[in-house]
């Protein structure tokens, strides 16, 4: 593919490929400008720090002693950020590694005990009683009850607020949806900050195992930086060893 030439500066030309490079370095706000507009944009960036760039040779400023005291900052940086990548660059984790740690720490890879439950709120305990005698007596379902009366926005599905963990509720309609059986409905009103409500729990999901594969991937990268910890300390006590280091503080 052609790399397309978008503006002379001086000598120095300003290509797609630059425009590309400047975008890639945004990381993922790049995607943002990576349309006509955008591009436009980048490009004028990229023609000022050029036109810099030929002012700063023009007057020789590489030769400044404050310029090449930065320069001097940066390279030590470059270097030391290089060291580090050569440190951990031969660590790695294998599908077995990352199986092996699932095997041996299998009770850390447990999905928690959830429940899906519905509920009908409303304003007062006396409307919430009225709506609990209907229920009880089969004159309107616990559904309708919510589609017609509860002032929560589940209420447009029946009051279905789906699955849920524990800790995920407010604590006192935590408490009551927990210790409840499945297809019973609160046998009182139950109050938090937001008023009063009839809970039905609809089912009950136990905790279970996590599998394997839909986890191998993060398994994988935290065993990786463990390792990559791990040697880079190892590497650090030994250069400690062949450039002795004392501390005066």
């Amino acid at each position: 593919m052609e790399n397309k030439i978008l503006a002379t500066v001086g000598t120095i030309q300003i290509t797609e490929n630059d425009v590309d490079e400047f975008l890639a370095g945004l990381g993922p706000r790049g995607q943002s400008y990576n349309n006509p507009e955008g591009r436009k944009m980048v490009l004028q960036q990229l023609i000022a720090s050029r036109l810099l760039l030929l002012e700063a040779r023009r007057n020789l400023f590489e030769t400044e002693p404050a310029f090449k005291a930065e320069l001097a900052k940066l390279r030590d940086n470059l270097l030391i950020s290089y060291a580090t990548e050569k440190a951990i660059s031969g660590v790695s984790v294998s599908d077995k590694d990352a199986e092996d740690y699932y095997n041996q720490n299998k009770d850390r890879f447990v999905t928690e005990e959830s429940v899906n439950a519905s509920h009908i709120l409303v304003d007062s305990e006396e409307k919430a009683l009225e709506l609990l005698a209907k229920i009880n007596a089969g004159e309107i379902s616990f559904e309708d009850a919510a589609r017609e009366n509860s002032t929560c926005p589940s209420g447009q599905n029946g009051g279905n607020l789906g699955d849920f963990g524990k800790g995920q509720m407010v604590p006192e309609f935590d408490s009551a949806v927990f210790a409840m059986e499945v297809g019973e409905i609160s046998a009182a009103p139950v109050k938090t900050q937001f008023g009063y409500h009839l809970i039905k729990l609809n089912a009950k999901n136990a905790a279970e195992a996590m599998p394997f594969e839909e986890i191998a991937p993060e398994i994988k990268n935290a065993l990786l930086q463990e390792k990559q910890r791990a040697a880079y300390e190892s590497k650090i006590n030994q250069l400690k060893i062949l450039f002795p280091v004392d501390i005066k503080a």
